[in-house]
């Protein structure tokens, strides 16, 4: 995971604030709310992590050499990335 629990929550409360400005959640609700987005964040980065791990492998294991870094690859990893994060549900 690239952030840690502390960055986490911080970002949830940010994102909890913006959400009361533009009045789209109670303020009587906020524990409940904030808990909901950490969630959110901390199953998206897990993912995140887990597709990465998971793409870079497919690439490893084509029959022919895809150099990291080269333009084919990161063409190959972001479309194998979007396509397994939509299997997912988390479609970007």
């Amino acid at each position: 995971m690239k952030f840690s629990e502390d960055r986490i929550r911080h970002i949830s409360h940010l994102i909890l604030d913006e959400l009361e400005k533009e009045a789209c959640v109670e303020p009587d609700g906020r524990a409940a709310t904030v808990h909901e987005i950490k969630k959110v964040l901390f199953d998206y980065f897990e993912a995140e992590d887990n597709v990465d791990d998971l793409v870079r492998g497919k690439i490893r294991s084509l029959s022919r050499i895809v150099p990291e870094g080269s333009r084919e690859w990161d063409v190959l990893f972001n479309k194998l990335f979007n396509e397994e994060m939509e299997k997912r549900g988390f479609s970007l």
